[in-house]
């Protein structure tokens, strides 16, 4: 006798048969987090347990979820959040301890001296918008922000500055992350092409990285910095604006974060031949006795930087000969999630797609940055001194030591993913975004919010895509709209809202070494993110407007 096996189908509608009232109570998990973490100042790991426990339960009593299939929502989650999300975490915070421990990190700080002319600010330009960029372009899934936000402490800029510079500057490339993957998912599952939508977001894109540079130049030295390094942010923040243009309509689309912030890098290095910034005592880079580090010393300490760059390339370029991606790729692992996969259903009464889980193996940003890690381990200790003391068995204890630093980090992430994927299988945050989309004309100017909300709640932009791009494009049809803007709006605005994501706020106190900041970090970092939203919001009511011209 075959045994019936329960089946559960989300509803926008579970509180009450109303979707207004289904997204007030969808909401309140989130609501909770915020709460607990910036009012009542609790340690993150216990404002995710907390607000998990309240999503389990409004999963269970008030959307009908079965309470097995609730849990295991949050198994389910926790296991993506290891694969890869903390996978990666693990894999950037080791490779940039490597530059540490080994002690290159005095050159790596004279190199970035040398080009930003001494002036930290300027360096902060360079890594935390063009490098960062750079890094989302080819990583994405954290890795960016994990990364540069040590490396600006690194330049002993103040450590929650460090993680505003990062998360601030590299929010408007995360929909074109990880060769676009956000952008593609848009596409698909909206039912347009990519490259469409592509061409809409880099013609909104350009308003608001013109921005960036000056925001970060507040977060630094405030006014001063702004009045006096003004031409600089205006140089990058044009340049890099015409870069995403350019890429996404003419080059690759997959490629435009990573040609666009490439070419911000390469003018702002260029122009500062000739310029001559003034800079204050304080943010003067302090000066090694011996000058400028010989060309061999520069190629090693920044090793872990530009052999990344390499490994990521090739592992999402390379078809010459060999399709390196493709190959790659091939060794993804999809798993049908035992109790979820066939018994989550969608709105078609079709096992969702969303139960599965994708276990990338030589295809993760994980596993390339470990490889680089391994590299670099191999290589400092063949070249070990008496100055740069290592071995590889130090590379590897190096490891071991960074995911005993990371331990509760790594257990907020983990909880926050199990958070994220109660709302999205329980129906909690299609029900606030079905509310959303309930406005009518109004939603022109909402659409954002949709995708903000999106990746604030799941750490992932191509995660907001996935959960609201069809909603997306079937409002637009009803409020006769263009799909490709209201598509482009859910990917910038998914951007905009991993300032604010739980996730990348772990990230990022992680990185800088102070963990239990996230409350002061979400605390000065949410004014930009609601700040810049709104920016967004009025972009996208322009444009459908046709006031702002969209270039397809």
């Amino acid at each position: 006798m075959a045994i019936q096996t329960a089946t559960f189908v989300p509803s926008t509608e579970s509180i009450a048969g109303s979707t207004v009232l289904s997204a007030l109570v969808g909401i309140l998990p989130l609501v909770a987090f915020f709460i607990m973490l910036g009012v009542f100042k609790m340690k993150t790991h216990w404002c995710a347990l907390g607000s998990l426990i309240i999503a389990l339960v409004i999963a269970v009593l008030g959307f009908h979820m079965p309470t097995a299939m609730a849990a295991n929502s949050a198994l389910f989650g926790i296991a993506f959040g290891i694969m890869p999300i903390l996978y990666i975490v693990i894999a950037a915070v080791w490779l940039y301890n490597l530059t540490v421990d080994s002690g290159r990190d005095e050159d790596v700080r004279a190199v970035f001296a040398a080009v930003g002319k001494g002036d930290i600010r300027i360096q902060a330009l360079l890594l935390g918008f063009s490098f960062c960029g750079l890094l989302e372009g080819l990583a994405g899934f954290g890795a960016p922000v994990a990364i540069v936000a040590a490396m600006l402490v690194s330049l002993r800029i103040n450590p929650i500055k460090a993680a505003l510079v990062t998360m601030v500057g590299n929010a408007i490339n995360v929909g074109f992350g990880a060769m676009a993957i956000p952008i593609t998912t848009a596409g698909k599952i909206g039912g347009v092409s990519g490259g469409a939508v592509a061409n809409t977001a880099s013609s909104m894109t350009p308003w608001i990285i013109i921005m960036i540079p000056f925001l970060l130049l507040l977060i630094l030295d405030g006014a001063r910095g702004v009045r006096q390094l003004w031409h600089l942010a205006l140089l990058q923040g044009v340049v890099t604006a015409c870069g995403h243009f350019v890429a996404a309509h003419f080059v690759s689309y997959e490629l435009t974060a990573v040609f666009a912030s490439l070419l911000g890098f390469a003018v702002i290095a260029g122009a500062l031949v000739v310029l001559n910034p003034t800079t204050p005592e304080e943010w003067r880079s302090e000066a090694s006795e011996e000058g400028i580090p010989s060309a061999g010393r520069i190629t090693l300490a920044l090793m872990p930087y530009w052999l990344v760059v390499v490994i990521f390339s090739v592992a999402k370029l390379w078809t010459f000969g060999v399709n390196i991606p493709q190959a790659l790729a091939s060794t993804t692992i999809p798993v049908k999630w035992p109790g979820l996969y066939g018994s989550l259903l969608n709105s078609a009464g079709e096992p969702s797609s969303g139960a599965i889980l994708s276990i990338q193996t030589l295809a993760s940003p994980g596993t390339m940055i470990v490889m680089t890690a391994l590299i670099v381990s191999v290589v400092y200790g063949i070249c070990s001194s008496s100055r740069f003391t290592f071995s590889f068995g130090r590379g590897i204890a190096v490891l071991a030591n960074t995911i005993h630093s990371l331990r509760w980090s790594l257990l907020t992430i983990a909880l926050v993913m199990a958070l994220a994927y109660v709302m999205n299988f329980s129906g909690q945050t299609a029900a606030i975004g079905a509310a959303l989309a309930a406005t009518g004309s109004a939603f022109a100017f909402l659409s954002p919010i949709l995708g903000w909300i999106g990746t604030a709640v799941t750490g992932s932009a191509t995660s907001a895509n996935a959960l609201f791009a069809s909603l997306q494009s079937t409002a637009a049809t009803g409020a006769n709209l263009d799909p490709h803007i209201l598509l482009s709006a859910n990917s910038i605005g998914g951007g905009l809202g991993k300032i604010v994501s739980p996730q990348n706020l772990a990230i990022a106190a992680t990185a800088i070494n102070k963990p239990g900041s996230e409350a002061e970090i979400l605390r000065k970092a949410a004014p930009f993110s609601i700040g810049l939203l709104l920016v967004l919001c009025l972009l996208t009511f322009l444009a459908t407007q046709g006031i702002v011209p969209i270039v397809q």
